[in-house]
């Protein structure tokens, strides 16, 4: 059963991505139901990550249009997306090395920060108050992804699979609806992966989130998603539920190989 437009909290219809001679995406067409975990997979150099910058506008489609809460929204640029309730994190993590964990959440928090530049230049008690709120917030969500004892570490010196919850953790001090993931399970060994499966399912329902991501570990991407989408040559080969897309001849060949993966 197709979702109602009300169901719908993103769209993207026909998005083309084209850098030059080559188009990178053709046509991608999804619909994302409200607080949904879905998945977008294929191999490398498939098209995935382009479909994400232009979500989050980090590209300007050449074509087609991203439909967020009923709005289109494509080309605005990343802040003003991110403003409006959409938050990602990268393939290459992203953080602020030389900035303690709690600061590099903080730093997310920031975006909905309500006191001016000019309260907080000069400290005002409304600045020192609301920083105050945002450091209990951003503790509070430490605590969420585990990494409250590591507050005052500095981001460079956590491990791997630490760094990836701290960029989620900032990534949710925006306050998103929509969250994107871009190979969380990267570098994780299996047991981190099959904790990030609870972990993902967790923050869902914690803060109400609808959840899109990229992976290559198919027992992540089976064991997590409701629904994926495959890409090969920046052209959707295949759409439906995990268990569909295990058995689809033309995903087997594309991506998966002569076998299914296991989940």
């Amino acid at each position: 059963m197709q979702p109602t437009p009300q169901d719908v909290i993103l769209e993207t219809r026909d998005l083309n991505m084209r850098f030059g001679g080559l188009l990178a995406v053709s046509d991608f067409s999804a619909v994302f139901p409200r607080g949904s975990i879905t998945g977008l997979i294929g191999p490398n150099g498939a098209g995935k990550t382009t479909c994400f910058n232009m979500i989050t506008g980090f590209y300007k489609p050449t074509s087609g249009q991203v439909v967020f809460h009923g709005e289109e929204v494509q080309g605005r640029p990343p802040y003003a997306l991110c403003r409006a309730g959409i938050a990602r994190t990268f393939q290459n993590i992203r953080l602020f090395n030389n900035e303690t964990v709690l600061e590099n959440v903080m730093i997310g928090r920031h975006l909905r920060q309500k006191t001016s530049w000019l309260q907080t230049l000069v400290f005002t008690p409304a600045s020192r108050r609301e920083e105050k709120e945002i450091r209990a917030r951003c503790m509070e969500l430490l605590d969420v992804v585990g990494l409250a004892d590591l507050a005052g570490e500095k981001a460079a010196s956590l491990p791997y699979g630490a760094q990836r919850r701290l960029e989620i953790a900032r990534a949710l001090a925006t306050e998103p609806s929509f969250l994107l993931l871009d190979e969380p399970a990267a570098g994780m060994n299996p047991q981190e992966s099959e904790d990030l499966m609870g972990f993902v399912r967790t923050i869902r329902e914690a803060f109400g989130l609808t959840i899109l991501l990229i992976e290559h570990d198919m027992k992540v991407v089976m064991g997590v998603c409701e629904h994926l989408w495959v890409l090969d040559y920046g052209q959707t080969i295949a759409s439906g539920p995990p268990e569909a897309i295990r058995s689809d001849p033309k995903v087997i060949t594309a991506y998966l190989g002569e076998e299914q993966p296991h989940a």
